[in-house]
């Protein structure tokens, strides 16, 4: 190559090299810019929302001691002597006063404040704490133990500093977060973290909990969990831990169940969930076999108590596949879409029942005012010959009045009693004990044991290789799936 072709190659090859060095130091320049946000420290961020989260203290009167319990056993000999030293000490049967600390925000200017219901439960006095260090006394607006949310309010003579809720429902595993509260006591605190998990269920029917790594104690108890924006996307409620402190493992109930509940708390008092008026389990791979599903969703209703849902003529068995309008995964998600609906409010609910889909039209009750009524049976005649029989791992017997007196059932009571269970049989695995009663199989009543003995046959000729069965204990039913073999 000629020195005059080599200039024009080193010529022509500069300004695609400059292009490259340009690009690779914007690359660095946003890596760098990117390790500094995640870096970035949160005192903006407390400083801004501090002010609208408060410090809370109650006090309940505690009755006196009648004696030293706790102290010497009693007819201790010194039992008199410990009761005497008390009362000598003012200690004997005078009431005496307790007090707790939490937390808690303030979410309008005119003092509205959210805490947790078990942090002012039974209190006979409510005092916030304000981050400027001023205190007013505070009155209990409403409370939801389902949730373990209550609603406070104060009188302020000037506007309070507040913050408002975020969508829960957009919080990603992953992102920062950020806690405030009083924890053990020490006054406010700030603690960083992110979501560890979401849609976490704790004990409660409409739990759905933002789990935390962000430090969460004994103080914390209805404090704010904050997103990046400020905005409330939790309530921080309970930890896991086995020594009482935290160990990274916190719970704040979501902000898109909170709203819902404060706003009735706000309007009524008192919260008012829609009510279907049924009882559900979830739908299991061999119910679904069973039932001839194309799959293990929905939930499988097991009785029908008078209400809104026998009144729109729905039946125990029928499989709920959606509810107004959005479908239904499982019985929780069932029980939070009706609890989260207005009560009085019709909607339309499809229903799976014989392997054909249904449109039932109900109008939602309040879960609050329901009552339990199960609309009791026509008394059937008994078989004057009771004999018994073994199916599926089960010693059966038609209900006689003599069955029913010792298993303490009414006398309008029908179906099959369970008189024994093989503990070595499907049946014994999945729960039946004697005393249970069948009340139906294969979607269908049973009366007689060859009542039962036809539903398998017909379950075997479907091809079907398990039959579902309706199980009363004690009153309450459930639907349990038993294999079928060609000697049954």
């Amino acid at each position: 190559m000629t020195s005059q072709a080599a200039t024009i190659q080193r010529e022509q090859s500069t300004p695609l090299r400059m292009f490259w060095l340009t690009s690779l130091s914007m690359i660095l320049i946003v890596a760098q810019s990117l390790m500094g946000q995640a870096q970035e420290s949160f005192a903006n961020l407390a400083e801004k929302v501090s002010p609208a989260v408060v410090n809370i203290t109650t006090s309940t009167t505690v009755a006196g001691r009648t004696g030293p319990q706790g102290i010497v056993p009693e007819g201790s000999p010194f039992e008199d002597f410990f009761r005497e030293f008390q009362d000598r000490n003012g200690e004997g049967n005078r009431a005496r006063r307790s007090s707790a600390l939490g937390s808690g925000f303030v979410i309008s200017e005119d003092g509205f404040i959210v805490t947790n219901n078990h942090v002012i439960e039974g209190a006979d006095e409510v005092l916030i704490e304000f981050f400027e260090g001023f205190e007013l006394p505070a009155v209990i607006v409403g409370t939801d133990p389902n949730t373990d949310i209550a609603l406070l309010k104060v009188e302020s003579e000037t506007p309070l500093k507040f913050v408002k809720f975020g969508d829960s429902d957009t919080a990603r595993v992953g992102d920062w977060v950020m806690a405030m509260g009083n924890p053990l006591g020490q006054g406010f605190s700030v603690s960083a973290g992110i979501v560890s998990a979401r849609n976490r269920a704790l004990s409660g029917t409409y739990d759905d909990y933002i789990q935390t790594d962000a430090a969460i104690n004994r103080g914390n108890s209805g404090g704010p969990l904050f997103d990046m924006n400020g905005d409330v996307i939790g309530v921080n409620t309970a930890i896991l831990s086995p020594n009482g402190g935290s160990i990274g493992i916190g719970f704040s109930m979501a902000s898109n169940v909170v709203t819902r509940v404060v706003d009735q708390l706000k309007e009524f008092g008192e919260t008012r969930r829609g009510w279907l008026g049924v009882r559900i389990q979830d739908v299991t791979d061999d119910v679904a076999e069973a039932l001839g599903l194309a799959s293990a969703k929905g939930a499988l209703v097991s009785d029908v108590p008078e209400g809104p849902a026998m009144e729109a003529g729905m039946q125990a068995g029928d499989v709920i596949i959606s509810f107004d309008g959005r479908d239904v995964e499982d019985t929780r998600g069932l029980v939070r879409q009706v609890g989260n609906t207005e009560v009085g409010k019709a909607v339309r609910v499809v229903v799976n029942r014989d392997g054909a889909t249904q449109t039932l039209l109900v109008t939602l009750g309040r879960r609050e005012e329901a009552e339990t009524a199960v609309p009791a049976s026509q008394p059937g005649p008994e078989e004057e010959a009771p004999m018994s029989m073994d199916l599926m791992g089960l010693t059966l017997s038609p209900l006689t009045s003599e069955i029913r007196e010792q298993l303490e059932l009414p006398e309008s009571a029908k179906g099959l009693a369970v008189m024994d269970v093989d503990e070595t049989s499907e049946a014994f695995e999945k729960g039946l004990r004697a005393g249970d009663v069948i009340t139906e199989a294969g979607q269908a009543q049973v009366l007689a044991l060859s009542d039962l003995e036809e539903r398998i046959d017909e379950a075997k000729e479907a091809g079907r290789k398990s039959i579902l069965l309706l199980v009363r204990r004690a009153g309450d039913p459930r639907f349990v799936a038993l294999s079928i073999t060609d000697d049954e």
